[in-house]
This record gives C-alpha cells, sequence and structure tokens, in this order.
C-alpha cells in the first residue's frame, strides 16, 4: 500500500502535465490558424470599414459563436459605428495638352476643392485672372504653425480672391498615398477646383523650356460615410464584477501600388490570443468576473473602435468593470526584450498581482501608465484601470514583411499564460482601485 501511496502523486502529476501540452499544442495550432486567416490575401490587410475588415468581422464572431460565448453587439456579435461622413473624388477628369491624367495617382482633387469645372490656355508663371493658375509649391513660404493641407487651402483661397478659376499645385513632395489621406480630414470649402499634381506632372508643368499649356478639368465628388465594426462578445457568470479583454483586428489596407499589409503582429497575433483566451476563460473555473471579449476595429484611425464602444456600451455598466486588458503586438517576443506591460501604474495593485504569477522564466519589463496609442487608453480615460501587453519594442520589421511565418508562438503562448494567470489571480480579490495620481516612469 505504501507504494501505490507513494506512486499516486507521480502519476497525478505526469496526467496534469501531459494534459497541459496538450492543451498548449491545442492553442499553438489555432493561433497560427487565426494568424492565417486573418493575413491571408482576401482579407486586405483589414482596413477600417473595407470589405476585408467585415470578412475578419465575420469570422471573428464565427469562433466566438463556436466557443460559446453570447453576443453583446448591437446586432448579434457586431457593434457598427461611424469613422466619418464626407466626400471623395469621383469622376474626376483633368487633361494636359488633350493627355488624360490617371485620377488618383498623377493628379488628385483637394478636400477642399469645389465640384466645378475649369479649362483654358495656360502659360508657365503666370497667374491671368479668369484662369487657371499653376502654383509651384516650393515657391510658398512655409508657415510653421499650418499643415500643407491648411497651406494648400490659403492658397487657393487667395487665389480665388484674385480671379482665378482654377489651381493646380506642383512640385509638392508628398506622396499620392499621402494626398489620398488627406480626404479623411473635413475642410471648409474652397470656390475654385484646387488639385494636387504628382512628380512625373510636375516635371512637365515645371520645364524651363515648356510654352502654353491646354488644360482642361472636371472635379466631382460622391458622399462616403466610412464605418467600422467591433466585434462583442460576452461570458455571463452572473457576477458583480467585469473583466474587458481586448485586442484591435483592424491593420492598414493596400499601399498606393495595391501592396498588401498583412499585418500579422499588428495584430492578428494579439486577435488570435484574443480568441485563444476567450475560450479558456469560458471552461475555466474563474466565475467570480463576468468576461467582456472586444475585438476593436478603427484602432488605426485613432482608436475610433474603442472611443465608440466606451460611450456606447451596449448594457456593460463601465462602474463594475474591474480592470480592462489590451493585447496589441505581441507575436515577436524576445528574450532579451521580454514581455513588455503597460498600465502598471493605473493601479497600485498592479505590481504585485503581477509579480506572484510571472514565471520566473519569463522577463516582464513594466512600462508607463495608461496612455499611450492603443484601445486600453479610451480605458484609462474612464478612470479603469488597465494593462497594456505587446512584445514590440522597435518597428524594425516594415509593415509589408509583417507575415505569419515571422510570428513567434511560442511567445504569444507566454503572453496568453501571463493574462490568463493575472485574471485567475485576482478572480478572488476586491476590485482593484484606479490611481488617479500623476504617472510613473
Amino acid at each position: 500500500m505504501k507504494k501505490i501511496t507513494w506512486l499516486l502523486p507521480l502519476v497525478c502529476t505526469t496526467l496534469f502535465v501531459d494534459a497541459q501540452k496538450k492543451n498548449d499544442r491545442k492553442t499553438l495550432s489555432n493561433l497560427q490558424t487565426h494568424v492565417n486567416y486573418l493575413c491571408s490575401d482576401k482579407l486586405e490587410g483589414r482596413r477600417t470599414g473595407a470589405p476585408g475588415e467585415q470578412l475578419a468581422a465575420a469570422y471573428l464572431s464565427s469562433q466566438l459563436e463556436q466557443i460559446g460565448v453570447s453576443p453583446r453587439g448591437d446586432n448579434g456579435f457586431l457593434q457598427t459605428f461611424t469613422i466619418r461622413e464626407g466626400r471623395e473624388p469621383d469622376n474626376c477628369t483633368l487633361s494636359l495638352n488633350h493627355d488624360k491624367l490617371v485620377s488618383g495617382k498623377q493628379f488628385i482633387a483637394l478636400p477642399f476643392s469645389a465640384a466645378k469645372g475649369a479649362k483654358g490656355e495656360v502659360l508657365p508663371a503666370v497667374n491671368e485672372p479668369d484662369n487657371i493658375w499653376l502654383i509651384n509649391v516650393t515657391e510658398i513660404e512655409a508657415d510653421p504653425h499650418k499643415s500643407k493641407l491648411e497651406q494648400y487651402l490659403q492658397q487657393t483661397q487667395i487665389a480665388a480672391k484674385s480671379g482665378a478659376t482654377a489651381v493646380i499645385f506642383y512640385n509638392g513632395k508628398e506622396t499620392p498615398a499621402e494626398v489620398n489621406g488627406w480626404h479623411k480630414q473635413p475642410m471648409p470649402p474652397a470656390g475654385i477646383p484646387a488639385v494636387w499634381v504628382s512628380s512625373d506632372i510636375s516635371k512637365i508643368l515645371g520645364n524651363d523650356d515648356a510654352n502654353a499649356f491646354q488644360i482642361d478639368m472636371k472635379i466631382a465628388f460622391k458622399k462616403v460615410k466610412v464605418t467600422g465594426t467591433n466585434v462583442i462578445g460576452y461570458i455571463d457568470n452572473k457576477a458583480a464584477k467585469t473583466v474587458i479583454v481586448g485586442a484591435h483586428y483592424d491593420h492598414l489596407g493596400k499601399d498606393a501600388n495595391n501592396n498588401i499589409y498583412h499585418g500579422a503582429d499588428d495584430n492578428a497575433s494579439g486577435t488570435a490570443a484574443l480568441l485563444e483566451l476567450a475560450r479558456m476563460l469560458k471552461s475555466a473555473r474563474i466565475k467570480n468576473h463576468n468576461f467582456l471579449i472586444i475585438a476593436f476595429s478603427g484602432k488605426e484611425e485613432g482608436l475610433a473602435g474603442s472611443s465608440w464602444f466606451t460611450s456606447h456600451s451596449e448594457g456593460i455598466d463601465l462602474q463594475s468593470v474591474n480592470y480592462m486588458i489590451n493585447m496589441d503586438i505581441i507575436g515577436d517576443l524576445d528574450a532579451s526584450r521580454g514581455v513588455q506591460i503597460g498600465g502598471i501604474h493605473s493601479s497600485a495593485g498592479w505590481p504585485a498581482i503581477i509579480g506572484s504569477v510571472a514565471a520566473k522564466d519569463t522577463r516582464v519589463v513594466y512600462d508607463s501608465s495608461g496612455t499611450g496609442t492603443s484601445d486600453h487608453v479610451s480605458f484609462y480615460k474612464k478612470n479603469i484601470p488597465v494593462l497594456y501587453f505587446y512584445t514590440h519594442a522597435h518597428k524594425d520589421v516594415p509593415e509589408t514583411d509583417d507575415n505569419p511565418d515571422k510570428i513567434n508562438y511560442d511567445g504569444a503562448l507566454t503572453v496568453i499564460k501571463l493574462v490568463y494567470d493575472i485574471i485567475g489571480k485576482t478572480d478572488n480579490m476586491e476590485k482593484l482601485a484606479f490611481n488617479t495620481g500623476t504617472a510613473k516612469k
């Protein structure tokens, strides 16, 4: 009997270790599946408001449903929010000496442009009333208090008052992608058409041997409403306190040359980890908290999704939220950098909690308060304690090279386990107090 009694703990320990290894293998396999789908070409970089974002949202919803998490959006798992309403160029034309230029690349109607046509025979360096003006950007005196777009608007307003029928800005140093991006900014309208032209067209307009240019343009716009979609699930344990776990799933989409920014680390890695934590928490014996699982969109649009949620929390009383955990870029863990945790000073209780559960072989680096550029900031502003997990120190990987084969999946698993253990540690504790004092470094 003594021999059998001595063997039982060993057998139980072995079974536990084997079960843990099996669970880890399942998590690692799931992480790779999630990341590979979220980074697939058909999602086209998951830009907020684009079809690829909607495909990603549908995938995340289906995964949460399979896990058994309840929907908590305003339409099932989905919560739609408005990024912006405005207008974008539509069917604009510009011909130079009867050659048609390519809208969006060789010329771009500026956000404040009037929706009108203009044509004329234009002499270089001669700005005549009742004609189109050519404005050399390098000759505009820079105003340090105005953005380049604001300076373009100012020059257009001056030209309009002087009788110009339209303006064309050339020799600007901006890329077409940057100028196209200006349409996200609301601008007061000008009275005349205004366009920017690319470097190849600028060379033609600035040629010292150029004579008159025959120019004909028609500028038109369409109304646009850009919306994003948060994906929200809920694990209801009938508890008084709630923990929010989040990660943003949107990325940059495509560049001007149609290259896809796949965004494996930023932030398919955090989104995949979010799904796995939801799966683990659904079956866990951690029952003194409810869990709100949120995949945010609009992070790349100024934290639009998380900001919207904190003002439209779908029946969740933010006063009941104990804390919020955010995972953003967790797929490139390096032993020398370790797991980096922001928000450590958003509550005085965090250092002891993290210190009690962090594995001895895991390097943990504490960082700043709850501020920064990721979605936890929206909750920090609501006086909710936050933790921000990331493993990325510098942008040393080009956005176009952020692919699934670059992910350290074992490192992502390390972060998942640390987050899970922190949640478990706090389950029988009192609600954390938010630190309203000055943030420490």
